[in-house]
């Protein structure tokens, strides 16, 4: 196992490769495709209006240990603003060693301090059982009566008007 990583940061323009790798790891171990690049997240995070906010964390400048992609998200049911976590992938190397809770709590500080966020809302895969295992650890629950609803690409489209 690793050392307790350096630094945990803010992503900026310069590590979206970096980034990148990260997330490109954690969409083969849960079997997803990976059409993201680093241009991609240049533009969906770094425009006008970001989509998300990143960080990672490294023991060196070569040495990328663990990363989280969040967004703020809104609820009115319980008159809070929140924080979505779309992905957090740690290093099978350095996995067990807390980083990934680590990872969760400076992403709450960071969404508290910018937006107020008083909540974490994630998604679990079915078959990340050990994942789940980590999360029930750190006190996340399922949220009874919701379930995850999509409307993928084609179906936006349909939505908005354009065929």
């Amino acid at each position: 196992m690793l050392s307790t990583p350096q630094t945990i940061r803010l992503v900026e323009k310069s590590d979206l490769p970096l980034l990148n790798t990260a997330l490109a790891a954690l969409s083969t171990e849960l079997g997803d495709p990976h059409p993201a690049t680093p241009e991609f997240l240049e533009q969906a995070g770094f425009g006008p209006l970001p989509a998300y906010y990143a960080l990672i964390a490294q023991s060196g400048p070569d040495a990328l240990e663990g990363a989280i992609m969040f967004s703020p998200v809104t609820s009115t049911s319980i008159a809070s603003t929140g924080t979505f976590v779309s992905d957090l992938w740690v290093a099978e190397s350095t996995r067990g060693s807390g980083l990934g809770r680590r990872l969760l709590e400076a992403a709450a500080r960071w969404s508290s301090a910018q937006w107020g966020a008083g909540y974490i809302k994630l998604v679990v895969y079915d078959q990340s059982v050990q994942s789940r295992r980590f999360y029930d650890r750190l006190g996340f629950v399922p949220k009874n009566g919701e379930t995850t609803m999509f409307l993928d690409n084609n179906g936006f489209k349909t939505l908005k008007g354009c065929k």
